[in-house]
């Protein structure tokens, strides 16, 4: 599994960027490595743009029809099976998948994984002599060997990490919070905004007392899993980013950039499903 993995996500994207490293330092760009970090993770996100799209649009569409689970929750509230085949007429009535958004996050993980093997690499400084041979020696092409790796990022080595604040500055707090700024963006553009209005012949089953209690706690609970989510999602990667070498959060960050433009893209392509 570890050679499987290696050969098909750590050296290609490795050998990637190094590509468009080696690219910007003929033209003598500087900070080759934070701009070749950047290019990798353009790659990456028009490399995964159809499941990308794909999972955006499935929450898209199930965030617009959860006034409607909320309804059939309350109406087949003692019967899990009706529930369930309710449930499952109303997403294929509408072409609803709830497993489409799966795919692209396990899809990231092994490429998030990969990337922190090869950052990991390339900005392990300890020993550049023993770094460069083992890099070098993972290379596709001659072309693409390295003498020297330039680290340094408008003045900033991309190897730091924002938990060594007290020893580079006091500014680097605030890529751990531009990280979980941009994750609670993201998070509320796929949550559902202003419920639609549901069919009156739904929401008037059960209109005894106890149905209108059971509608409004479930509808409650619903909600406060969705705020809660919505807050420690940005606070959980935020901490990601003050632990993880500023590389790693600066792939992320403009990864989650074209992430939120690409969700506001979908938000506006697709009407909700249900008026």
């Amino acid at each position: 599994m570890g050679e499987f993995f290696n050969a098909v996500f750590y050296i290609p994207i490795l050998n990637l960027l190094v590509f468009f490293y080696k690219l910007l330092e003929i033209a003598h760009i500087p900070g080759p490595l934070g701009f070749a970090i950047i290019l990798l993770t353009i790659a990456i996100r028009l490399l995964l743009y159809p499941l990308m799209a794909a999972q955006m649009k499935s929450a898209k569409k199930m965030a617009d029809l959860k006034p409607h689970l909320d309804a059939l929750h309350v109406k087949h509230k003692d019967d899990k099976t009706k529930l369930q085949q309710a449930q499952l007429d109303l997403y294929k009535e509408h072409g609803v998948n709830p497993a489409a958004g799966c795919l692209p996050m396990l899809v990231q993980f092994p490429v998030l994984i990969a990337l922190y093997q090869v950052f990991y690499q390339v900005l392990n400084n300890t020993d550049p002599t023993k770094v460069l041979d083992a890099i070098n020696k993972i290379l596709y092409v001659p072309a693409l060997h390295l003498s020297a790796i330039d680290t340094n990022f408008f003045g900033i080595g991309l190897g730091v990490k924002p938990s060594q604040w007290q020893q580079h500055g006091m500014w680097l707090l605030a890529i751990p919070v531009i990280t979980g700024l941009l994750q609670f963006w993201q998070t509320k553009l796929m949550m559902p905004q202003a419920s639609p209005t549901v069919n009156s012949q739904e929401l008037t089953i059960n209109k005894n007392n106890q149905g209108d209690k059971q509608k409004e706690k479930t509808q409650d609970t619903a909600g406060e899993m969705q705020k809660q989510m919505a807050i420690i999602m940005p606070i959980m990667f935020g901490y990601f980013a003050l632990q993880f070498p500023i590389g790693l959060a600066l792939y992320w960050n403009v990864f989650g950039l074209f992430g939120i433009m690409q969700q506001l893209s979908v938000n506006r392509q697709n009407k909700p499903i249900i008026q």
